[in-house]
């Protein structure tokens, strides 16, 4: 149980207690928030639940909490108690409690941090989902970080989780794409052809059209036009994935499913959702069109469906996907993240959520806002159709892995953001994945010149660990487990990357204020028992860069 969970239950407990004692007055007892104060002189904890009962109780809130002081047993756990103005409850944890979450620590390893929920669910992410039409750009780059972030977190706070990217590989932008690539293939044959209306005109179209001629020559030159356009699109489209994959695997982004729109129209789940909107009176006739009755759920105005053409918009198939995200597959909870563009599909898509019979709260929609370059002056709009962008491998061959991962983690999706670049690359404190990565190369090199010494710390007395910058990093470390359960319930993934710099931060300190290695024989039980220390404080770094899927290294 986290600590604030034991604070919260024995907090209940006592108005429970003072309840039926007659000292206050019989009622529901609200949910117990739980604070961390910022003054330590209040103590490591602190509830003001005392303040939420005034009115009901009709009692003073500060004679509140002096009711609940003595009805809250202190243990080793919590070893003090007391109520503060203006009716407040502090706590504070047992220093004997605290030093031995070290050993805690070192015995979870790799573990640290995870979580046993109550109720675990199963949740699907689905994020990036670019249309295979070109490569990954900058803007990409950044749903895609955030999500596979994410899912560590869920994963940690022991949720089952899915990771998964939905190809768009039906509809009119593909049709658009195969006939840009057969332009290209006609092209490079030596062919006069014109690239189509909105066609897609970046190099990569060229390099793409030259590796088909060079597995092909000439032969699709021997087919119906639509025949060949249609084959050469289909080895587009597997040679794009192959490039996406390629590119997201160098930022450390992976997926448990590939889904095919197509394949909603080729298992008849398409039709399938169509006929169950219609038989549930969401559908209406209009224009030759078919429309989604969105302004009868509440949205301001309906939305098309199938076209008069008969061609299905891409909302036809997102209704059609996500029910078989709930239906079909049954997920508890899902989540999307998706580019800036999309924020007014977001209400549309809950609306229709909600006339399949599914609780649209089950459904969240993250957007992730535009990410500008920097590097003195620099602003680049990405376009796959003009060509023109700062692609996702221009930006890892530039900075690294590591960098791009902690650089998006760092904002919160829903701000825009300015990446920069001199700092992704410095090389110093300044930049924090320098930062970070530096004290946890600092934490193996002290453990290695251990080894090299022969000391075995895991023999060390946890008792003597009791100078004020051991005990604030041992508090800081024991932070992570509920900085990863607030971040799976609020999903807000951008407050790891600066734990861990506070974390990084509070080690530096430890590092300066406690000499690790003494020259005096007497000294030689506080040096094994802070090595085992700064062992268990690389264990939770390296936690912190894993869960970002950030390398730790062990040599700078």
């Amino acid at each position: 149980m986290l600590l604030k969970h034991l604070i919260a239950q024995l907090t209940t407990q006592a108005v429970e207690a003072a309840q039926q004692q007659g000292a206050i007055a019989s009622g529901p007892v609200p949910d117990v928030d739980v604070e961390r104060p910022q003054n330590p002189e209040h103590g490591d904890f602190a509830v003001s639940l005392p303040l939420r009962l005034a009115r009901t109780a009709h009692m003073n809130p500060m004679a509140i909490a002096e009711l609940l002081v003595p009805l809250i047993p202190a243990d080793d756990v919590i070893s003090r108690v007391w109520a503060a103005a203006p009716g407040f409850v502090n706590f504070t944890i047992g220093q004997e409690w605290l030093r031995q979450q070290v050993g805690t620590i070192l015995q979870e390893g790799d573990g640290y941090g995870d979580l046993q929920p109550d109720s675990p669910e199963c949740v699907q992410v689905e994020f990036v989902s670019v249309n295979p039409t070109g490569p990954l750009h900058v803007g990409h780059a950044r749903g895609a970080v955030l999500g596979s972030a994410l899912t560590n977190i869920l994963a940690a706070a022991g949720h089952q989780v899915s990771r998964e990217y939905y190809i768009n590989d039906a509809g009119s932008q593909m049709d658009i794409f195969y006939r840009s690539l057969y332009v290209r293939y006609l092209q490079a044959n030596g062919q006069e052809a014109e690239m189509p209306a909105n066609g897609y005109m970046g190099d990569y179209l060229v390099a793409m059209a030259e590796e088909v001629v060079a597995d092909e020559e000439d032969n699709l030159l021997q087919m119906p036009e639509e025949l060949a356009v249609e084959t050469i699109g289909h080895m587009g489209l597997e040679k794009m994935l192959d490039l996406i994959r390629r590119e997201l695997d160098a930022v450390q982004v992976t997926f448990d499913v590939w889904f095919s729109e197509k394949s909603l129209y080729d298992t008849g789940e398409y039709d399938e959702t169509i006929a169950l909107l219609e038989k549930q009176g969401h559908l209406i006739r209009r224009e030759g069109a078919t429309w989604f009755a969105s302004t009868a759920l509440g949205e301001d105005k309906d939305n098309v469906l199938v076209r008069t053409s008969g061609e299905p918009t891409y909302f036809a198939s997102d209704i059609a996907y996500h029910r078989n995200k709930f239906i079909v597959r049954g997920f508890d909870r899902v989540i999307n993240i998706w580019g800036a563009d999309h924020q007014g599909h977001v209400s549309r898509l809950k609306a229709a959520v909600s006339a399949l019979s599914i609780d649209p709260a089950r459904l969240t929609i993250l957007i992730s806002q535009l990410v500008t370059l920097r590097s003195g002056e620099v602003a680049v709009r990405a376009s796959k159709r003009s060509g023109v962008m700062v692609t996702l491998k221009e930006l890892v061959d530039e900075v690294g892995s590591d960098a791009c991962r902690y650089f998006f983690l760092s904002r919160s999706p829903e701000s825009q953001m300015e990446f920069d670049l001199d700092l992704a690359k410095s090389q110093s404190a300044d930049n924090p994945v320098y930062y970070i990565q530096y004290a946890h190369a600092r934490i193996a090199a002290l453990l290695r010149e251990a080894g090299e010494q022969g000391l075995n710390h895991s023999q060390g007395d946890l008792a003597l660990l009791t100078h004020e910058a051991e005990e604030a990093l041992i508090k800081k470390m024991l932070l992570l487990p509920e900085l990863i359960e607030s971040m799976a319930e609020t999903l807000e993934v951008h407050h790891l990357p600066h734990y861990a710099v506070e974390l990084a931060t509070v080690f530096h300190r430890f590092y300066e204020k406690c000499r690790v290695f003494s020259s005096q024989p007497d000294d030689k039980a506080i040096t094994l028992v802070r090595l085992k220390l700064v062992e268990a404080c690389g264990t939770v770094l390296a936690r912190c860069l894993s869960l970002m899927s950030m390398s730790a290294p062990e040599r700078m």
